[in-house]
């Protein structure tokens, strides 16, 4: 499956697929086959960080 390249649109998505379907992001990347590491790369460079205590990037 492919993830959206934007930024803004990623971080809708990934933030929706936590909110509904994964409690914790390691799980998230578990299920959709992705490399945290990259995500959180990806993501960071728009500013956008993961918060466990929320269960998603703001």
């Amino acid at each position: 499956m492919a993830i959206p390249k934007d930024p803004f649109m990623l971080l809708s998505y990934v933030n929706t697929q936590l909110r509904d379907f994964y409690s914790t992001l390691d799980d998230l990347c578990e299920g959709l086959e992705l490399e945290r590491e990259d995500l959180e790369k990806r993501l960071g460079e728009a500013d956008f960080h993961y918060r466990p205590e929320r269960n998603q990037f703001v």
